[in-house]
């Protein structure tokens, strides 16, 4: 028995009156609230009055017989479940009702009255199921057209978002002397986490970091943009690297004071930073690790050879401390340094075999960040798992 809440408004349509009556009497007293018809005229217009849930219909009837009651339903309202009820010999009749979209079939006499109120009810369940799926297309393609729109406004927001960051590294190439420096950034998505940033600082000195953000997108390319910001202040208001003083502990100082700062702010993300400047008088190179990988990469007469150091990441480790390293340049070298992105471009299997492979593609090659990128086939690859960063800085070399 249904409910008087879940009561549904039932349509008979037969012009057999016994056999109609008996049919409302029963579907009454199951829970159903039955409205009948004698032919289908008046079944038509019952329906369009008065929206039953289900109908329940005669094949064979004098005027307007079960098959155009069914067409016409189901060009207005194609939701609607129909059955049809027909006699034993027209079952033709049975099949093209089916093809017109009947959802079931009862054969005269109704002897089942139980069979048929399963029916009824099986129907129903198909029809709100068909009914709830799609509510639920509705909503979906709602939402995909939502997401869709929230995409755009992203890829909109990160373009320009690219393009704030893009103004942000330094002018390329650069050349002063015998020193040449030039960068290449290969993002994973429109905003990158690597970040780069060099310059000439009283007419002597040529301070560098190549920075590596933790995470990805927005929040790590914003935390680029504060990295930018930070150094240029210590820059230009506090001398960073503007004397001999600086020069001797500015690498470690950069770190200590980004440390800071970024734990202090709480951005949620740490650095690994490779950090240096070159007296172009001295030719001498000073220069912080901040756990950085893989190490920068020398070129000299010698071959190609990972420069020592070592320290922990920035903005983890409230305490830390960093060594500044020292190096006296030749008269030609060239120095790479990487993100560690473009570990995930080389094809060894552990971090061991992928430095051997790193060093043997850098070791016999023009020195231009250009070649680097082309030995590395940066230029080839698509979807890369991780921003890949170059700084490139040489001496003495033509052509680079």
């Amino acid at each position: 028995m249904h409910n008087a809440e879940s009561r549904r408004r039932l349509l008979i349509i037969d012009d057999d009156t016994i056999v109609r009556q008996s049919i409302v009497v029963y579907l009454a007293d199951s829970g159903f609230d039955v409205l009948e018809a004698s032919n289908g005229q008046q079944g038509l217009d019952l329906f369009f009055q008065e929206k039953p849930d289900i109908v329940l219909t005669d094949l064979r009837m004098p005027g307007i017989d079960g098959l155009q009651v069914l067409g016409q339903i189901h060009e207005v309202c194609p939701d609607t479940p129909v059955m049809v009820i027909s006699g034993a010999g027209v079952v033709t009749d049975v099949v093209e009702a089916l093809r017109l979209g009947a959802s079931d079939y009862m054969i005269k006499p109704v002897v089942d009255m139980e069979m048929l109120v399963h029916s009824i009810d099986k129907s129903l369940e198909r029809q709100a199921l068909l009914a709830e799926n799609q509510r639920y297309r509705q909503e979906l393609e709602a939402a995909n057209r939502n997401l869709r729109e929230h995409l755009r406004v992203l890829e909109r927001d990160q373009q320009a978002g690219r393009q704030v960051q893009r103004r942000l590294l330094p002018q390329y190439p650069q050349t002063r002397g015998e020193y040449h420096i030039a960068h290449h950034i290969e993002p994973s998505l429109f905003l990158s986490g690597d970040f780069i940033d060099y310059a000439y600082l009283g007419q002597r000195y040529l301070a560098f970091y190549l920075a590596d953000v933790s995470g990805h997108g927005a929040s790590s390319a914003f935390v680029t943009v504060w990295l930018k910001h930070l150094v240029t202040r210590l820059v230009r208001e506090e001398g960073l690297f503007a004397d001999a003083g600086s020069f001797e502990q500015g690498p470690a100082e950069l770190l200590s004071v980004i440390n800071r700062e970024l734990l202090d702010t709480a951005l949620g993300h740490h650095l690994t930073l490779f950090t240096g400047v070159i007296d172009t008088d001295t030719n001498q190179l000073r220069y912080s690790v901040a756990g950085h990988l893989p190490m920068p990469v020398m070129i000299d007469e010698d071959g190609a050879h990972f420069m020592p150091g070592e320290g922990k990441a920035v903005g983890i480790f409230k305490e830390a401390t960093w060594q500044v390293w020292c190096a006296d340049l030749p008269p030609q070298f060239s120095l790479f340094a990487f993100s560690d992105g473009v570990l995930e471009v080389l094809e060894a299997d552990n971090l061991a075999d992928k430095e051997v492979e790193l060093l043997s593609r850098l070791g016999n090659m023009p020195r231009t960040v250009e070649a680097v990128c082309q030995a590395l086939n940066l230029d080839q690859v698509e979807d890369a798992p991780d921003d890949i960063a170059v700084l490139s800085i040489s001496r003495g070399l033509a052509g680079a």
